[in-house]
């Protein structure tokens, strides 16, 4: 088996987690209780809000990213790879108990194991959602308990390989006749396109740009 290259100095765990946590904010969106009272039943700009984890797993080499392949029967991006996350709840506390709750329900990742290292700028999608991004360290080994009527599979993609911009191709493609552009990334049989593409091409923008 071929050794996996290690990862440029500053994709190195002792130089990653600080680097996220200099770029992003502790603190929610400033919509946060807007979009809290929108899970109570009131829209807000028409859009329904949710949450999802960008889980970074803190090995001792590298950092992974957590990714979920989800099941074909789900109504809302059946089939496609996401992160863990859904919609926010009345009872949750912040978008990151939100996230968590979600990533506990589907994948059976213990809240404790994760970190808040801070929200990426909220993500508005074509099918109406307003995604706010929470990312967090994951302390390894993870131990999951996957809902398989939701995800098909859990799944590891390095860091350095997400934050690498030539591994970042933009698509434009006509959906319900309107033109629409939007990311996609390839890792080996792994397409991951979309709401999640844009989401980490937004992260890397955040981060190094």
């Amino acid at each position: 088996m071929t050794a996996r290259p290690s990862p440029q100095p500053r994709f190195a765990p002792q130089n990653v987690f600080p680097h996220v946590c200099a770029r992003l904010t502790l603190s929610p969106p400033p919509d946060w209780r807007g979009v809290q009272s929108a899970a109570a039943g009131v829209k807000s700009a028409g859009f329904r809000p949710a949450a999802v984890l960008i889980g970074l797993a803190a090995y001792a080499s590298e950092v992974q990213v957590l990714l979920t392949q989800r099941t074909a029967v789900l109504k809302d991006h059946s089939g496609q790879i996401a992160f863990p996350g859904g919609k926010i709840e009345r009872g949750d506390q912040s978008p990151a108990a939100a996230a968590l709750r979600e990533a506990q329900e589907e994948i059976g990742l213990d809240p404790s194991c994760a970190e808040l290292l801070g929200y990426l700028d909220p993500y508005r999608t074509g099918t109406g959602y307003c995604v706010i991004p929470v990312v967090a360290s994951l302390a390894t080994p993870i131990i999951l308990n996957v809902n398989t009527s939701e995800v098909d599979e859990v799944f590891e993609v390095p860091f350095a390989f997400l934050m690498d911009a030539a591994n970042h191709e933009l698509h434009h493609k006509e959906f319900s006749g309107k033109l629409r552009r939007f990311h996609a990334i390839s890792y080996g049989t792994r397409y991951i396109w979309g709401v999640t593409a844009d989401i980490l091409r937004n992260l890397y923008e955040r981060l190094y740009c």
